[in-house]
């Protein structure tokens, strides 16, 4: 079996003891109702709350505590390019066969669900979830069709400032949501200088909610600073996590754009 690095899995049966290192992926697990076969997970698995009381937790993202994995003798382990290290799978890879997804756009992401529906003999849940979110996606499409792009600075830190630019998932759903990407010629999460790079025909100023936990002070301080730009505390899960979660981005993009106008 492949991963979304094009890397081969060696595996002889369906796996029963799964670790995971990504929180959209973990959410992904439960809505395939793979939450028995789930033995590990981080401290950033937040979704659905209760896997964090109920499941061993072995670290975070980029720091995990091999010997917790190693203990729990995993099956398989779920990693992310993005998310988890090259380090860090080289010794993940020493316990247990680790799949890496590689998400940059929607079609990656069902292409996710497919593998972990294949994976983990879940084909007909993961079939219903693809099915929800391609229905939510049209039916977003068919609401936005007629409306304008809007020009847009989405922030993600600050101190320094960072921004999400072109080539990853962020990009992909702010083009879905015709948030036209004001820093689209730059590459990835780049730091920005705010009096310089920003300009005066930004639109809509989005501060998310994760990595930096910007809050309604920075809303007000940003008004201030940009006062021609309509600037929005954003849900950054809806616009980072890929998975299941995906289904409920679009009505929320319905909500952004009215309260873009």
């Amino acid at each position: 079996m492949k991963d979304q690095l094009n890397r081969t899995i060696q595996i002889k049966r369906t796996p029963k003891r799964i670790v995971s290192l990504v929180p959209s992926q973990t959410e992904l697990l439960y809505d395939l109702d793979l939450e028995p076969s789930i033995v590990g997970i981080t401290k950033f698995c937040v979704h659905p709350r209760h896997l964090i009381s109920n499941i061993d937790v072995v670290g975070g993202t980029k720091h995990v505590h091999f010997d917790k994995i190693k203990a729990l003798q995993p099956d398989i382990i779920l990693c992310n390019k993005e998310e988890n290290t090259q380090e860090m799978i080289l010794e993940l890879e020493k316990i247990a066969p680790v799949h890496i997804s590689d998400i940059y756009n929607i079609e990656d992401c069902l292409e996710l669900i497919r593998m972990y529906g294949a994976l983990f003999s879940v084909e007909e849940n993961a079939k219903e979830i693809i099915a929800t979110i391609k229905k939510e996606q049209e039916e977003f499409q068919d609401f936005i069709k007629d409306q304008p792009k809007l020009k847009t600075a989405y922030f993600i830190w600050k101190n320094p400032w960072m921004v999400a630019a072109q080539n990853n998932f962020i990009n992909a759903l702010m083009a879905v949501g015709k948030f036209e990407n004001h820093f689209r010629a730059l590459e990835r999460y780049p730091e920005i200088d705010l009096e310089k790079d920003l300009g005066t025909d930004v639109e809509v100023i989005m501060l998310s909610t994760e990595p930096f936990p910007f809050k309604k002070v920075h809303i007000e301080s940003m008004k201030l600073q940009f006062p021609q730009a309509k600037v929005l505390l954003v849900d950054g899960e809806l616009f980072s996590w890929y998975g299941s979660r995906l289904a409920k981005s679009f009505q929320y993009f319905k909500l952004l754009r009215l309260e873009s106008l």
